[in-house]
């Protein structure tokens, strides 16, 4: 669980406004919800013989002897903040398009790009059942992607899960298939045979990827219905122009995924390749208590995509920059230097100004002038006021230092 330093928190900043933006602009409202939520909430959606529940949850007994868990993803709580307050239902089935950002925590290994808290952003859409909010998503994460100058970085995997029906006929295939080969399983796949035998199929261990290879693949049993609505949603990204790889062994890591999964992947950060995975969810709602409905979502980690960035010197100098203005308040000045700064600040909001606090002669403020980073230094004196100037000094640029008077101070930046 890092800290984030003042050096690289314009980085962040840039970052979460462009994401914030662009799902503003696609008719999404932002969601807020708590860091801990009931333990049963977790089970319930993301699944008991899931490796999140499991090994990685931060879950503790409170005074009550509640069970709480700090939340390990977003899905869950947004589907229990939606069902709470009554926005999925209103005489039918109402439509929601929602977007939330937050830190998430798991116990994992901490390595680069993956942490014990962590943060993503969400978008979960509601009530949709057609293949377009599906295709939608996607081409919204392009869209992102192009703007943040990512798009020749990271590329989109794609895959059905099926309903139900599909998934338990591929699930005792899987079974049947594994067990023949369980004396050449991994411990932790071993493990999931019975509680999760999907997870095999991703398994990080070499002999068991080669066992998973040969094993019988979920395209195979796809019904009808999902073979037409994954279809739906290939047609769309085709008439877009957005590239895809179908990845039959993308499973996704959580139980309640259902029909299209998708992650998008680079290989500019190792191992920890995914910057942001999904898919539909439609069993979820009904799971936690609330009527049938369609659902589908993704999250992305703002850590992967920060390292992508920096990787790709995809990171605007600009957004470094602190400060415009540093105010030299020289002698007994300081008063009338705080009144100048926020006489500019009524003019110019958006102007990032610095008065000089806590004394000191002119040369020293100065060197604080140009260390602080700000474009121009504006010098405030006993004489400045009794004459109703200020001394201008660019700190930047290779120009002559001026004096103007007060009142016209602001038309330097406007």
């Amino acid at each position: 669980m890092k800290d984030l330093l003042p050096a690289e928190s314009p980085t962040w900043r840039y970052l979460e406004a462009k994401i914030a933006e662009l799902f503003l602009s696609y008719g999404y409202q932002e969601m807020r919800f708590p860091l801990l939520e009931q333990t049963d909430l977790f089970k319930r959606g993301i699944g008991e013989a899931t490796d999140i529940v499991e090994k990685e949850m931060y879950t503790f007994d409170d005074r009550n002897g509640d069970s709480l868990t700090l939340r390990p993803e977003g899905t869950a709580s947004c589907v229990r903040a939606c069902e709470q307050h009554q926005m999925l239902y209103d005489r039918g089935t109402l439509t929601q398009k929602l977007w939330y950002s937050g830190p998430m925590f798991r116990h994992e290994k901490p390595q680069k790009g993956r942490l014990r808290q962590f943060h993503q952003f969400g978008v979960e859409a509601y009530g949709f059942e057609g293949p377009d909010i599906d295709a939608e998503l996607l081409i919204m994460t392009a869209r992102l992607w192009k703007q943040l100058g990512l798009e020749s970085a990271v590329s989109l995997q794609l895959n059905s899960l099926g309903n139900a029906g599909s998934r338990a006929a591929h699930r005792a295939a899987l079974v049947d298939y594994f067990e023949s080969h369980k004396d050449e399983l991994d411990e932790d796949s071993i493990r999931r045979l019975q509680t999760n035998p999907l997870r095999i199929l991703d398994s990080k261990v070499e002999a068991t990827q080669r066992l998973a290879d040969e094993a019988p693949m979920l395209t195979d049993f796809l019904d009808d219905e999902s073979k037409a609505h994954f279809d739906g949603v290939l047609a769309i990204l085709d008439n877009i122009g957005i590239p895809y790889e179908i990845n039959p062994k993308l499973v996704r890591g959580l139980d309640y995924y259902s029909k299209t999964v998708f992650e998008w992947v680079t290989d500019r950060l190792g191992s920890q390749g995914t910057v942001c995975g999904g898919g539909r969810y439609d069993g979820l709602i009904e799971e936690l208590g609330g009527k049938p409905g369609s659902a589908i979502g993704f999250g992305m980690g703002v850590e992967r995509l920060v390292l992508l960035l920096q990787a790709l010197d995809g990171v605007p100098q600009e957004i470094f920059q602190t400060l415009d203005v540093y105010i030299v308040a020289v002698g007994d000045s300081r008063a009338a230097a705080m009144n100048l700064a926020e006489a500019l600040r009524d003019q110019a909001p958006s102007m990032r100004i610095q008065v000089h606090c806590g004394g000191g002669n002119f040369r020293s403020q100065m060197k604080k002038a140009d260390r602080s980073g700000a474009e121009i230094a504006l010098i405030l004196g006993e004489n400045e006021i009794q004459n109703g100037v200020v001394g201008v000094k660019y700190l930047r640029e290779e120009r002559e230092q001026l004096t103007i008077e007060q009142n016209k101070i602001s038309t330097l930046f406007i």
